[in-house]
């Protein structure tokens, strides 16, 4: 049965394209970036608008293992280069599909080491799926938030091993890897700030995800920048309030986290690639974002 508050969360999400509409950019995504990493098949409506350069960047799929298993991600960096500040970039349901491949290669260009695993790659192939209910019930509602921590364990280890420097890492993500943000942030130690764009905060707990992060406020690792859109259908603001609350009562990264609320936008405004795109506010967002990684330390 379908998780009620991720349905909420997606219900102003884009309808779900055919699966032979996704099938052809999958295609051609992967001749474009390698095999495993594709267009989406259910959010994508028109190809990325924002296409970053790879000039001078080492990009691709690399396999990291995960105590045996083999879980893909997608890596951009500086080529040649070692001793990167790190960033794990977190998907949306819809797995790590070109507009967040495209985001490790704006964070490489940054001069950091990006990184993007597949999290619920265990559950399904998100990129596989026609229809959003479908997705979410077979997939995504599957996915335990304990399995997320330890396999950004194991990424946050393999960047180590790879040109990255572990007392610098940073983690960011979208929808429901903004959840996963702030609940990373307070499960790890390595994380020096993190930056949550439009994550649920408060919802129903069960077995597979016991706790939100409101639950966790108090206790980050390190501070979190909460970039969030007024028009969320999905995402009530009185809950962006609540999380306020308890950040403040909570420890001195917990105090230190902030919010910005955008006017007028809706969920995903962020998504070039979708009819949520609010040009201003993702622009004003990923400056803070970027500023707001140097300014702690990432």
């Amino acid at each position: 049965m379908m998780n009620r508050d991720l349905e909420t969360e997606f219900k102003a999400l884009l309808p779900g394209q055919s699966s032979e509409a996704g099938a052809t950019r999958r295609t051609a995504l992967k001749s474009a970036l390698g095999v495993g990493f594709a267009a989406s098949a259910l959010p994508i409506v028109a190809q990325t608008a924002i296409k970053t350069p790879t000039t001078g960047l080492t990009v691709g799929e690399v396999t990291i293992d995960v105590n045996g298993f083999k879980m893909p991600a997608y890596r951009a960096m500086p080529a040649g280069q070692t001793n990167l500040p790190v960033v794990l970039v977190l998907s949306e349901i819809f797995g790590v599909h070109e507009h967040i491949a495209d985001i490790t290669h704006r964070f490489a260009r940054e001069g950091y080491l990006a990184i993007a695993p597949e999290l619920f790659v265990r559950q399904g192939d998100a990129q596989s799926y026609g229809e959003m209910a479908k997705l979410i019930a077979e997939v995504i509602s599957k996915v335990p938030d304990a399995q997320v921590a330890s396999d950004l364990d194991a990424t946050v280890a393999w960047a180590g091993a790879n040109g990255g420097d572990l007392q610098r890492v940073g983690v960011t993500g979208f929808c429901w890897g903004g959840r996963q943000t702030w609940l990373y942030t307070a499960h790890s130690k390595s994380i020096k700030a993190g930056v949550a764009w439009y994550g649920r905060v408060v919802g129903a707990q069960n077995e597979l995800t016991p706790r939100n992060p409101i639950d966790i406020a108090g206790q980050l690792n390190g501070p979190v920048l909460g970039l969030y859109g007024e028009a969320d259908t999905g995402i009530p603001l009185d809950g962006v309030e609540k999380m306020k609350a308890a950040l403040a009562a909570g420890n001195a990264a917990s105090r230190a986290s902030q919010f910005v609320v955008y006017k007028d936008a809706p969920h995903a405004f962020h998504a070039d690639y979708r009819p949520s795109y609010r040009k201003e506010a993702a622009e004003d967002g990923w400056k803070r974002c970027v500023d707001w990684f140097r300014k702690h330390g990432v």
